[in-house]
């Protein structure tokens, strides 16, 4: 009953339940267990005197009796709740609910839960639901792809020279929460209730203020058609209450919330990042943790672009890595948490991790860290937060990057130091491959400053050896579909993803992005910012893009089927398990890689340096 409760808690509309109410429930409700393919409910021919939650796996909901042959119109993942409807009502009004793969739900009875739905928070859920469209493949809200589809009003609009009490006059007025303010250089500030909760009045500050002086400025803004989960990482990364909307002449056409999240795909990482975030010891962080796989899972089903599923799995790791940095370092007063700058490294830095991803990383100490034993006790804690990070399901490489190793974890200026021999001498000590790691180090605790190994490259270009070495040391990992030693071991019915076919993109974007001297971390962007340049034309970028979209989409959806068979993912597919059509593209997209690392090559041989970075006016 103890986790029937933590459970529910965890998810609307029991989450806004005191603890006595949730133990009621609770004491009321019961598992139960479901194989793939099994009728959970029908409400269409049976009263429906309980409620459903889903605990684990996925769900597959009808809302109308003529049940479509195309597909549900819901897939519900932990915390979907269904059968209220047809169960308030006393109507045979659906849904019809079957297990999509092995599920377990709670059932809590009617007498047990209907007082929840006449409460603020059961009403603000049953509102949230019927705004909900019927079939998936409708412009609903549960298809949002693009952030000016869920613009739901016209902004709220203030001016900078109006005192804060008007401008929270305006606030109460509209019930909005915010105010957006234009300003004369083209730019927006934004004042929300919360800003006048902690500048104004907890400070004791005047209420005849002029807004300009206590608002947010420049607000982060989002551009019409940039994807959703563009704008919700950057709220979650920047814990934003506010996004104001512009279309690409700088004209605001509204504001996204965080709410207004809630029911968009992505928008259930919100709820599980917020679990995260309030665990209050290891073991629920770690119970919380491993429920990112099934987040996954769930967007996978619901047709997103892997681009939006890794963004999202990035932003739930890190604040899985944060609340265990918070947790170790609680447990160590001897420590300052204000003397490290943690990075994340590799896939969960350029915010494309899979389920086979490990969590890479690195510190930057402040220069006052520079004992030996105060070293080796943040060493030490550091591997206790790598054992909680195993402990949440996800992969620590003991012998990789880690901040718990004397190659990851130095000051500032060891830093700077390490890359600029790195920079003169990249032969020496590793100096490519740790160069390679640093550049995509995306600082997640402490100092969100430029990393010091990127201070240092960004001046790369003036090095033409270091870059062609760099650009020699990119294109070595060729894509194919077979290695010798996959030859000499015959092993000819696996494919390495990772390895001969990723890897080669994502090398070519970093490289790339150098070039143009861009500070994208994304292999997506990185590629995008260098297309046109000489050595990576408009049309190869386009390619490569597809392609890593298409590779990711294959990975993620071989690696689910493996959780669900009960495997480890891996990043070595069996051939025979994809469908011919992916084979086939998987074939196509190693052949489209080989292509343009050919031409990179043939390019490099008769371009000097200077040439491929700074091509002629």
């Amino acid at each position: 009953m103890v986790q029937i409760a933590e459970f529910l808690a965890a998810y609307p509309p029991f989450d806004s339940l005191d603890e006595s109410e949730i133990a009621r429930i609770a004491a009321s409700s019961r598992l139960e267990h479901h194989e793939s393919g099994s009728q959970i409910m029908d409400g269409f021919s049976r009263p429906v005197e309980e409620l459903a939650v889903v605990v684990a796996g996925q769900v597959e909901l009808w809302n109308s009796p003529d049940h479509k042959p195309d597909g549900p119109d819901e897939i519900l993942g932990p915390g979907g709740v269904f059968g209220y409807s047809a169960m308030l009502t006393g109507s045979s009004i659906g849904p019809l609910a079957v297990a999509a793969g092995p599920v377990q739900v709670c059932r809590v009875p009617n007498h047990a839960v209907r007082a929840v739905f006449s409460s603020l928070a059961g009403a603000e859920f049953l509102a949230r639901k019927l705004t909900v469209a019927q079939r998936t493949d409708s412009l609903s809200i549960n298809d949002y792809g693009t952030v000016d589809e869920l613009i739901r009003t016209a902004p709220v609009v203030g001016s900078g020279s109006m005192t804060v009490r008007e401008a929270a006059s305006v606030i109460t007025e509209h019930r909005s929460g915010y105010i957006v303010i234009p300003c004369d250089d083209g730019r927006f500030g934004v004042l929300t209730d919360r800003d006048i909760r902690a500048r104004v009045v907890a400070t004791g500050a005047d209420l005849r203020t002029p807004v300009h002086e206590v608002m947010t400025f420049p607000a982060i803004t989002a551009v019409t058609n940039a994807p959703a989960s563009d704008v919700l990482v950057n709220i979650l990364e920047h814990d934003l209450t506010c996004v104001p909307v512009v279309d690409p002449g700088g004209k605001l056409r509204g504001v996204v919330l965080p709410g207004d999240f809630v029911n968009a795909p992505a928008g259930i990482s919100v709820a599980l990042r917020e679990q995260i975030t309030r665990a209050d010891s290891i073991d629920t962080l770690q119970d919380r943790g491993k429920r990112m796989r099934y987040l996954v899972a769930d967007l996978l089903r619901r047709g997103r672009p892997s681009f939006e599923v890794t963004a999202v799995l990035s932003v739930v790791t890190d604040a899985v890595v944060r609340r265990a940095l918070e947790i170790v370092l609680g447990g160590h007063p001897e420590l300052d948490p204000a003397a490290l700058t943690w990075l994340s490294l590799g896939s969960n830095a350029r915010r494309e991790p899979v389920l086979s991803s490990d969590v890479d990383s690195a510190v930057s100490f402040a220069e006052s860290v520079n004992d030996p034993e105060s070293i080796a006790a943040y060493r030490a804690a550091f591997a206790e937060v790598g054992e909680v990070l195993r402990g949440c399901g996800l992969s620590i490489d003991s012998n990789g990057a880690s901040a718990e190793m004397p190659l990851f974890s130095r000051t500032h200026s060891q830093w700077q130091e390490a890359a600029q021999q790195w920079l003169v001498s990249p032969l020496d000590n590793k100096g490519m491959i740790l160069a390679s790691l640093l550049l995509d180090g995306r600082p997640i605790w402490g100092d969100p400053g430029v990393t010091a190994v990127s201070e240092v490259f960004g001046n790369v270009r003036s090095h033409p050896g270091t870059m062609r070495l760099l650009l020699a040391e990119s294109l070595s990992y060729r894509a194919k579909l077979r290695s010798m030693r996959d030859v000499l071991s015959r092993r000819g019915g696996t494919f390495d993803i990772k390895s001969h076919a990723l890897i080669p993109v994502i090398n070519i974007a970093r490289w790339a992005a150098l070039s143009v001297q861009s500070p994208e971390l994304g292999t997506r962007a990185r590629l995008g910012a260098a297309a046109g340049s000489p050595m990576l034309t408009e049309d190869n970028a386009n390619t490569l893009i597809e392609v890593f979209e298409v590779l990711q989409k294959i990975r993620l959806t071989y690696q689910v089927a493996q959780l669900d068979r009960g495997e480890r993912a891996t990043d070595v597919l069996t051939m025979s398990r994809l469908s011919p059509l992916d084979r086939s593209l998987v074939g196509q997209a190693v052949r489209e890689v080989s292509a343009v690392q050919r031409r990179m090559e043939n390019m490099s041989h008769y371009l000097s340096v200077r040439e491929f970075v700074d091509p002629p006016a």
